[in-house]
């Protein structure tokens, strides 16, 4: 088994849900037809060509956006804590701040034609109402999940310090 992971890089289990994920993804593919997939009047309305460029987009361009602002978050918190103290805080804050800026960046791609007000008399048409509470909507969704946030790091930290001063693992840091 160790031989195995040393080879692969991963547990077992890894290879057999990565198999299970293609063969489900062929199966779709297959039960759908392929050409389900394609537009041959319009070329770049295919689902294809969106799934291929959102692949791209997001390893080629997205991805080191991500890593930057992450590196950008921790080399933050990093000088806040040197010049405050010299140990670790009890309770990392690093994930308390990355959820949900996640959950507002992928709320606001989901509602972004919404809050732009994009398509403005489909919609009416449509539904009969209008967009324009889609901004405020989203802007109270990331309040809240921020406030959220924050009431469960400070309830993690009330916890840490009832119990006494145990320093975090690194993998939590």
């Amino acid at each position: 088994m160790t031989k195995f992971a040393k080879f692969y890089g991963a547990n077992p289990l890894h290879l057999l849900a990565m198999i299970f994920c293609f063969v489900l993804g062929l199966a779709v593919v297959y039960t759908a037809g392929p050409m389900t997939f394609w537009n041959t009047d319009i070329w770049w309305q295919s689902i294809a060509v969106w799934f291929v460029g959102a692949a791209v987009a997001h390893d080629l361009v997205l991805f080191p956006l991500y890593a930057v602002a992450d590196l950008s978050l921790r080399s933050g918190l990093d000088a806040m804590r040197g010049r405050r103290r010299s140990r670790p805080p009890l309770v990392p804050v690093l994930n308390y701040i990355r959820v949900p800026v996640l959950a507002t960046g992928l709320t606001f791609l989901m509602f972004f034609p919404g809050i732009i007000e994009q398509g403005k008399e489909a919609y009416v048409a449509a539904t009969g109402l209008t967009q324009e509470p889609y901004l405020l909507r989203w802007i109270v969704l990331v309040a809240v999940m921020f406030a959220s946030s924050a009431v469960l790091y400070a309830i993690r930290c009330a916890i840490v310090q009832k119990r006494g001063s145990s320093p975090v693992s690194a993998t939590e840091r």
